[in-house]
């Protein structure tokens, strides 16, 4: 039996690497390789031949050659069938190898466009902002997902300010709490998974679009490789979080949108894809045309499910205007059908109008010309709105109808002036005349932000919700990349119900948090910059306290409720914001001193600083992007698995961490933490 035989039917006997036609999941194997998972290390160690080509002995220890497994197993010519598959499955290669392959985890330090307008000075409008992301390898991440101490809790209700003494829970233990946290995204999502894992019916996320004009800017490009493993690493923790009828919207441009489809096909699975949504952001009024092609006026919205079947999909409607099908009018709709007598809403509008509609050869034009067209319009479409539950349209009944239908249509033709009541059990009756049903315009009647309107059912393409108007929507004024109230109500309304709980982990300006607060569902925000605090924290306050832009008028917002704040307790994070904020070479070799003496630094650097290193470093501020380029390299020392203090660790002098905040986080972790 040849090599590669050997070792597909060695890894076919864990069920966890095979699918239901007993195929080898590679992508499976690989994860688990990458884990370094114990029982894919006894079942090599097992057979000699495994033993031999992919460990190494050490003093009488076997030693996984990590890097030598996968390299085989990645072969092309290793299980063709699994190599296509996967291929398909995933598409997306940096350096020939997938992205799940590679395992790699992308930290960022991202920069929104969601700074205030009024909240700058004239040196700061002019400041060029510096921002970094890190891939790590996986032989470089020992902590980093651990779960996080969290620190600076504070309350805030109608009264004001509170001191957190507990947190609220539901039967079942899982904390009914709107929260606002401080930190990296992904590590904020790690450190939310003993809480929430399978708890979350939505997640509305608009991440760094990865383009020139956007203002995702980081230190080098943010490149392609780099975003997806960026977005993969998230998503892949998100989906933890998701309950089994959740749902995820992403909302992306175009010139990304098929990355990532790809990327959520691999995560979320290709059967559990519900809709690619087109929003209309912006007219090409008033733009001068830059692009070579049609101007760009939508983004895109990619919906899928935890698992697709599970999904309860609220239905949803758009304002129509008037469907002139509907004329037919029942003078008499509180008598029983059989006396009903059917009128035209149009002939009672010639009526009005002093024009007899059976003896004027053509009544209609003859009403138009007289009060014109557009009030002739506004007086039938106000006609049908008002009398609804009587105005109707004839609609064909089908030959697959059921039988007491088809008998009363029957009886319809012959009686074609009479309306005829078929009653179902179970159901409204269904009433018909001359053959055919009759569909009432009180059934597209639906309430639309306060007002009772002509609708039709809601389709992918959204072009009626405006982004023009709502800069200061909520209290805070942003130059651009703020997403209106009423797409997030829209999508909260259709995917959530009352209570439900509401994720946004790019929280940027807080429309998510806001919107979720004012229609009565729980939320989670995230945020890593510090205008935290001017964004989503404080028109999150304005709201306990009933602002009233937004969607506040249409859902009869008048305030209440409360929500928690806190943060992931830094580090070296703290080193990492100093870095960015140094704005000479001198506070850099300051810094680096005070890194070398408080800070967890990577293992391989010497903490040690050479006289001859500080000249070097202080030569390399002097070129281009010198400061830049300076502030990479300080930021390349530190270990990224240190960023946060991790909960284990709470008891720890080093992190003085005070007793009242190692009562809250075990208080907040329950269970799931045994410190």
């Amino acid at each position: 039996m040849s090599f590669n035989a050997q070792l597909t039917n060695l890894l076919k006997s864990n069920s966890r690497f095979i699918d239901e036609d007993n195929e080898l999941i590679l992508a499976a194997v690989q994860d688990a390789a990458w884990k370094i998972n114990h029982d894919l290390v006894r079942l090599l160690l097992s057979n000699t031949d495994m033993k031999e080509m992919f460990f190494s002995e050490i003093d009488g220890h076997w030693l996984f050659e990590l890097n030598i497994f996968l390299d085989y197993v990645a072969q092309k010519n290793f299980l063709d069938n699994s190599y296509t598959r996967f291929k398909n499955r995933i598409g997306l290669t940096i350096d020939d190898k997938y992205l799940r392959q590679r395992g790699e985890v992308a930290l960022a330090w991202p920069y929104k466009d969601c700074v205030l307008e009024g909240g700058q000075t004239k040196d700061e409008e002019k400041r060029k902002e510096i921002f970094f992301n890190e891939t790590l390898a996986q032989d470089e991440i020992s902590r980093l997902f651990d779960p996080k101490v969290l620190t600076n809790f504070k309350r805030y209700t109608t009264e004001g300010e509170e001191l957190v003494t507990d947190f609220h829970r539901d039967e079942n233990g899982t904390i009914q709490e709107n929260l606002i946290i401080k930190g990296n995204n992904l590590l904020a999502l790690h450190t939310l998974q003993k809480q929430f894992w399978g708890k979350v019916k939505l997640i509305y996320i608009d991440p760094p679009y990865n383009t020139d004009s956007d203002s995702f800017k980081y230190n080098d490009s943010f490149n392609q490789s780099s975003w997806l493993t960026f977005m993969l690493n998230r998503f892949q923790v998100a989906k933890n979080l998701l309950h089994k009828s959740g749902v995820i919207f992403v909302q992306i441009n175009d010139h990304n949108q098929n990355y990532l489809k790809i990327l959520m096909d691999e995560v979320f699975g290709r059967d559990n894809f519900i809709n690619l949504i087109a929003v209309r952001t912006k007219s090409p009024s008033g733009f001068k045309t830059v692009n070579l092609g049609l101007f760009e006026t939508a983004e895109y919205i990619l919906m899928y499910g935890h698992s697709k079947n599970n999904f309860k999909y609220n239905p949803q409607y758009v304002a129509s205007g008037y469907d002139d099908n509907y004329t037919g009018y029942i003078t008499n709709i509180n008598d029983s059908p059989e006396k009903w007598i059917v009128d035209d809403s149009r002939k009672i509008i010639c009526r009005e109008e002093g024009v007899d509609p059976e003896l004027t050869h053509h009544p209609y034009s003859e009403v138009k010309k007289k009060i014109g067209e557009s009030l002739y319009f506004q007086k039938i479409s106000s006609f049908a709105l008002n009398n609804a539950k009587s105005v109707f349209r004839l609609t064909a009944i089908g030959n697959d109808a059921g039988k007491e239908t088809l008998t009363a249509k029957k009886k319809s033709k012959n009686n074609p002036t009479v309306v005829f009541e078929v009653k179902r059990r179970g159901g409204e009756s269904r009433f018909l005349l001359n053959g055919q049903q009759l569909s009432f315009y009180s059934k597209k009647i639906k309430n639309i932000d306060g007002k009772d309107v002509p609708t039709t059912i809601l389709t992918n393409i959204w072009t009626d919700i405006a982004y023009e108007g709502i800069a200061s929507e909520g209290g805070v004024t942003l130059k651009k990349g703020k997403k209106p109230e009423k797409l997030l109500k829209r999508i909260i309304e259709m995917s959530t119900d009352e209570h439900d709980l509401v994720l946004d982990f790019f929280g940027g300006a807080g429309t998510t948090g806001a919107v979720a607060h004012k229609m009565n569902r729980q939320y989670i925000l995230v945020e890593q910059m510090d205008y935290i605090h001017d964004l989503p924290e404080s028109r999150l306050k304005r709201v306990v306290h009933g602002e009233q832009s937004g969607i506040s008028k249409a859902v009869n917002w008048q305030g209440g409720g409360d929500f928690i704040y806190c943060e992931l307790m830094p580090y070296n994070q703290i080193y990492m914001d100093k870095i960015q904020t140094a704005i000479t070479s001198n506070e850099l070799v300051q810094l680096w001193r005070n890194m070398a003496e408080n800070s967890f630094l990577n293992w391989y650097v010497n903490p040690e600083i050479p006289d001859e290193a500080i000249n070097d470093f202080i030569a390399i501020g002097q070129e281009k992007d010198g400061l830049e380029k300076q502030k990479r390299l300080l930021a390349a020392l530190l270990d990224k698995n240190q960023l946060y203090v991790n909960l284990t660790e709470i008891e720890d002098a080093q992190f003085d961490v005070n007793k009242a905040n190692i009562a809250l986080n075990k208080m907040f972790y329950g269970e799931a933490y045994n410190g």
